[in-house]
């Protein structure tokens, strides 16, 4: 999860990393009651790199023009994103400019401290300028300091940069990050350094271990949930298609087999979501339990899903339990009231109330492998068709996919 450049400046500045006054802006009229000096800059708050380019970065002098200018930022897209919050900063005369940034390497599993003497530089040629520290054993200044010396500064700036690096280090181990930047890190004619600009990419697995970023997640998720997109998915390791087989395994690899076989049988999968783990954002403990719960009742409340698809192998923690949830999933479903639909027969419209039972309840076909499973088959197996429920419980997958495909065909066959 990356967050925008005001959040960053949040938390720069709670850590202690020198940064600009600064002021968040959700309307132009916000720009009234402004409480840094003139002149400022305005600055498009979207995740595309290419602000200033686009003309979201605006300096301004006067109240008149900023307000002028918020206006047009607020309505430029960037990327195809509108922003929807502007960050007022002051203006900061610069004679040189860095670059830092501290990130997870994971083909090491330890983080990395870079350095430059420039910024914004060609990414092509970063190998030339480019320096960088391995943190081999617990961090202490000292890392902060070679990175420095390996960047070429001399006297009180090798200091002052140190500090830097070190409250940057902080913030990437205390929020769980994969990625700290400061780029620029802008130096004045006194010495002075100054975060102008930085980025942050959180850990999306340690989301639930910080509220705060859970909240910031949960934000950004109902912001982008405006697209269409089915809210209830928030952000679940999983993913969105536009088929009627909805389908549900315990591992990222099963999901992706599960859809190819769909596919290559010719169906269309639909929802896709992983059970190994909870959404992201989601703070509270969960189980495994919980998240089939869940996942169900997302699959259900999909009203294009025609068929559930369950894929479940291996070891999984509370496997006697899978049979109980689904069973719970069905009955609760049959028990909830659904309007009657009515028929037209010419200028007689009959209620057809054949059936309690919403005809769009999806199918369930469950495949299950590995003895953790063998009690939930059996009471799986058991359970008999009920008011047009049906659940299908079978052992090969490929015998489990194409009865999936089948279903979805028959019922576009009947239409």
């Amino acid at each position: 999860m990356d967050l925008l450049e005001y959040q960053v400046k949040e938390w720069f500045g709670q850590i202690g990393i020198p940064i600009l006054p600064s002021q968040r802006i959700d309307h132009p009229t916000d720009l009234k009651r402004l409480k840094i000096p003139y002149p400022v800059v305005l600055k498009s708050q979207v995740h595309s790199g290419e602000r200033l380019k686009a003309g979201g970065v605006r300096f301004v002098e006067t109240t008149i023009d900023a307000i002028a200018a918020a206006q047009n930022i607020f309505n430029l897209p960037i990327g195809g994103d509108f922003p929807e919050v502007l960050l007022a900063e002051a203006k900061y005369d610069i004679e040189q400019e860095l670059y830092l940034a501290i990130v997870l390497d994971t083909a090491v599993c330890r983080p990395i401290l870079l350095g430059c003497p420039e910024a914004n530089i060609d990414w092509e040629s970063v190998g030339e300028k480019m320096q960088h520290v391995i943190v081999e054993q617990d961090f202490s200044p000292f890392y902060a300091r070679r990175l420095a010396l390996k960047m070429g500064l001399q006297g009180a700036l090798i200091q002052a940069v140190s500090s830097v690096i070190e409250k940057m280090y902080d913030l990437f181990i205390e929020k769980d990050l994969d990625l700290v930047e400061i780029n620029p890190l802008g130096i004045n004619s006194t010495g002075q350094v100054m975060a102008l600009n930085g980025s942050v990419r959180v850990n999306e697995r340690a989301i639930a271990r910080h509220p705060d970023i859970a909240l910031m997640a949960t934000k950004m998720v109902n912001r982008y949930n405006g697209n269409g997109r089915n809210p209830n998915l928030s952000d679940w390791d999983g993913v969105e298609l536009n088929g009627k087989i909805g389908i549900l395994g315990n591992g990222a690899g099963s999901v992706l087999a599960t859809m190819d076989l769909v596919s290559n049988a010719g169906g269309k999968p639909g929802v896709c979501l992983n059970l190994r783990h909870a959404s992201p954002i989601e703070a509270s403990p969960t189980t495994f339990r919980s998240r089939l719960e869940k996942a169900l009742l997302i699959m259900a409340a999909d009203k294009t899903i025609q068929v559930i698809l369950i894929n479940l192998l291996g070891s999984i923690p509370q496997a006697s339990e899978v049979a109980e949830v689904i069973i719970d999933f069905v009955n609760q479903q049959k028990s909830e009231p659904q309007p009657l639909t009515s028929r037209s027969n010419g200028s007689k419209n009959k209620r057809d109330t054949s059936s309690s039972y919403r005809s769009t309840f999806p199918r369930l076909v469950v495949r299950l492998a590995g003895s953790d499973f063998d009690i939930a088959k059996k009471e799986l197996a058991e359970l008999k068709s009920n008011r047009g429920i049906t659940i299908e419980v079978v052992d090969n997958l490929d015998e489990a996919v194409n009865q999936a495909v089948g279903f979805v065909k028959t019922a576009v066959s009947k239409k």
